[in-house]
């Protein structure tokens, strides 16, 4: 999940299962620190349900969490969301953004090789520009695949996300990347050789930046401290703090991916 507050406030973070419990929580931290900019990734919703608006199905994900916040006297949320692919053979799985800032532009490309959505390593990217003091700025929320899958290669996906991109504007990466940031030349150098800055690394203020603790889907067999959610910029930028939440010490667990929240004091407006 990804923030970007005024300073700027970024939230970002993988959920895994519709649960409602754990989407009232997230509606409650979210309507409590007024995040400007929130990425999601595997946000779900079923093949048989039915739509309501646009490509949006009663029980999307984010839908939902828009409802709980409504509940809550938050209005404030617009929604971009798109699936990339069938998961389990019952939902559309995809990624989305939201953002209490006017939209510009709504942004939804493959970077898979793969376009079929029957294929689960079928990789899409779903975006915002918004309007932020009257200049553009673009986010968007990724889950690309792994460094040494010789099917769909990281670095092939990583390639053709940059070239999707525009690049006149200030850009924000976020998601799951699935590749650690401890692992020197692999994916997370690969990116970082590409001109992007990583706001963890910029940040004065930091924890451990662990999002992953152990065994989870795609990493079977780890038995460490993953740092995989990332939020990465095409600037560089003043960043205040980089914090892991929703890991049992900064709120309850909701995720088999913990969020990383980030705010950015200037060097946008």
């Amino acid at each position: 999940m990804f923030v970007f507050k005024s300073q700027v406030h970024l939230l970002v973070m993988n959920q895994e299962e519709n649960q409602l419990q754990k989407i009232k929580y997230l509606a409650e931290i979210i309507n409590e620190k007024k995040y400007d900019v929130i990425a999601l990734q595997e946000v779900s919703q079923s093949i048989e349900a039915p739509y309501i608006y646009e490509n949006i199905k009663e029980d999307n994900f984010a839908f939902i969490l828009l409802k709980n916040l409504e509940q809550l006297g938050c209005r404030d949320y617009s929604l971009v969301w798109d699936f990339a692919h069938i998961g389990y053979e019952k939902y559309e799985e995809g990624l989305a953004i939201l953002t209490k800032h006017p939209i510009i532009k709504k942004h939804s490309f493959y970077v898979s090789k793969n376009q079929n959505p029957l294929f689960w390593k079928t990789r899409k990217i779903v975006g915002a520009t918004i309007r932020w003091h009257g200049r553009p700025l673009s986010f968007y929320s990724c889950h690309l695949g792994w460094w040494h899958d010789e099917e769909e290669p990281f670095g092939d996906q990583f390639d053709t996300l940059l070239k999707k991109i525009e690049y006149e504007d200030a850009f924000f990466l976020m998601g799951d990347f699935n590749n650690d940031a401890h692992i020197r030349g692999e994916g997370y150098d690969y990116m970082m050789s590409r001109g992007l800055y990583d706001t963890y690394v910029l940040a004065k203020e930091k924890d451990s930046g662990t999002t992953v603790q152990g065994k989870i889907d795609g990493w079977n067999e780890n038995e460490k401290n993953l740092r995989i959610d990332l939020i990465l910029s095409n600037k560089l930028l003043h960043v205040k703090y980089s914090k892991t939440i929703f890991n049992g010490q900064n709120g309850h667990v909701i995720s088999d991916h913990f969020g990383v929240e980030v705010e950015i004091e200037d060097g946008l407006a």
